[in-house]
């Protein structure tokens, strides 16, 4: 198998500057894919994306083979989870941790989660104080949301229309999915009230992990990961958008560095790396990583060098 990445001329999907190489041969370390991915950095506004990027019908085949939820068929891992994000344990692990997918934002007025998947997110958004709907394109995983009672668009953002214009859209490790994130903001900003807010968390790429697990970085995630943000690419772009960044913070979740730390043991090109998805391993190296290693992770957040971005941004009135 060849780990030599296609040459197609890449150039950046936001201003169309050229890319420059600053990691070759990144290949999929979770689900076993058999191709190498190349990342580059733009020269002109300095956003970092995937090359060469899969085409939208390509990443549908993708995320329908790999990615989406399975109905009935969920696993012991994922029932765990489930579990897990339903209990009190979960509140307290969150304080520790961080809350990268806002469970803990307290408001109120009409919330849209986007990829919202079976809806494990939507309970706590409701018991926050919101009146919620979620926006999920896998028919299984909204069928599983609606049993709650939950209202689930099955469609493209672009192509959503409400009956009335949302208070908050929640763009939870998102964003960085999107071929054309300068749209996605565009329409997410279509479907806010004026003063409405976006809610982003998205991997940091200036994160000290992604500079130390190199390709091993689990937020590397290729190819479903199509754009990596920094703190100020990811500005640039919401102001850009005519959006008004309220609030920016960075969380290093233990998860997360438990996931590079085990592939960058475990990985094998072409073979999914199912010690991921083994919960008492995963476990025991959150709870290690957030007892020993507190001191990075804290640091790592003062300096903005934590793994996860966290940003808060209003919709201009004008």
């Amino acid at each position: 198998m060849s780990m030599k990445p296609a040459q197609d001329s890449p150039h950046c999907l936001l201003c169309d500057g050229s890319l420059a190489a600053i990691l070759q041969n990144v290949a999929d370390s979770r689900f076993g894919i058999p191709k190498a991915y190349a990342i580059g950095k733009c020269t002109d506004c300095q956003l970092v994306q995937l090359y060469p990027c899969p085409s939208s019908y390509e990443l549908k085949q993708l995320y329908e083979d790999h990615y989406n939820f399975g109905g009935g068929h969920r696993g012991f891992y994922s029932k765990l989870r489930s579990a897990f994000l339903n209990s009190i344990l979960y509140r307290v692990w969150m304080s520790m941790d961080g809350d990268i997918s806002f469970h803990k934002r307290r408001g109120k007025g009409r919330l849209l989660d986007v990829g919202c998947n079976e809806g494990r997110g939507l309970p706590m958004y409701r018991r926050n104080g919101f009146e919620v709907e979620g926006l999920e394109l896998n028919e299984r995983a909204a069928a599983e949301a609606r049993k709650e009672g939950f209202a689930i668009h099955t469609e493209l953002l672009e192509s959503h229309q409400p009956d009335a214009l949302y208070d908050v859209v929640v763009l939870s490790n998102v964003l960085e999915h999107a071929l054309q994130p300068d749209e996605m903001l565009i329409h997410v900003a279509r479907l806010l009230k004026p003063g409405g807010e976006v809610w982003i968390s998205c991997p940091n790429v200036c994160s000290w992990q992604s500079a130390r697990f190199e390709k091993y970085w689990i937020n590397w995630h290729v190819p479903f990961h199509i754009v990596h943000f920094s703190r100020a690419t990811l500005m640039d772009l919401l102001k850009n958008m005519g959006f008004e960044p309220l609030e920016s913070r960075n969380i290093s979740p233990a998860l997360w560095t438990a996931q590079s730390l085990i592939a960058r043991v475990f990985f094998r090109c072409g073979q999914p790396t199912i010690q991921l998805r083994n919960p008492l391993l995963v476990a025991f190296l959150m709870l290690l990583i957030r007892l020993l290693f507190f001191p990075a992770l804290w640091l790592g957040n003062l300096v903005q060098r934590g793994d996860c971005l966290i940003v808060i941004a209003r919709k201009n009135l004008n």
